[in-house]
């Protein structure tokens, strides 16, 4: 499956522009880790748009993300991205082996944490320092459903610093703004 593939069966399953903009989010940021860790950023890319492909319309704990990674799987997707997108929800049970698995838990709750931090701005990305994300996490009325345990497990797994974890996520979303917050819903 190339990028471009993928871009297609995540628009044609997810409608709202919120969703949209989250794997937008999470795709940019599992690029700028494949950059980081010198590996296939389509690969990369492709794992962090489509780990919640089954969420809008199957977002119970019993369907999503299984729903998703069945059809993956008869698309032809490899064992490697299915299992990372498994990995990512905590009660799938699935372990989080490989760089890929890690990286897309570590990115996915602080690629949405970061986004809705922008939204709150009126330079969206423009010139956000870590700081500024040190400073909402540790309101807990900032974008309350954001586990901040997810996001402090996944720095762990992932063994990266914290500020540069921070860091290159807010880099990833600067890199493509115009991308992730221009995306409407249909």
């Amino acid at each position: 499956m190339t990028y471009a593939d993928a871009e297609t069966l995540f628009f044609d399953w997810t409608r709202t522009a919120s969703l949209r903009r989250h794997g937008l989010a999470v795709a940019a940021s599992m690029a700028r880790y494949a950059e980081h860790f010198g590996e296939d950023e389509e690969t990369w890319r492709i794992t962090g748009l489509l780990h919640d492909l089954d969420y809008e319309r199957h977002p119970s704990l019993d369907e999503h993300p299984y729903v998703g990674v069945r059809e993956l799987e008869r698309l032809g997707v490899s064992e490697d991205i299915r299992t990372a997108i498994l990995g990512h929800a905590l009660y799938s049970g699935t372990p989080r082996e490989s760089l890929l698995a890690k990286a897309l838990f570590a990115v996915d709750e602080l690629s949405g944490f970061v986004t809705a931090v922008a939204f709150v701005r009126p330079t969206r990305m423009g010139g956000m320092k870590v700081k500024s994300v040190r400073k909402k996490l540790k309101d807990k009325a900032f974008a309350a459903a954001v586990s901040r345990a997810d996001i402090q497990q996944g720095i762990a797994e992932l063994g990266v610093d914290e500020s540069e974890h921070i860091a290159r996520v807010i880099e990833a979303l600067q890199r493509e703004e115009a991308r992730v917050f221009e995306v409407d819903g249909t």
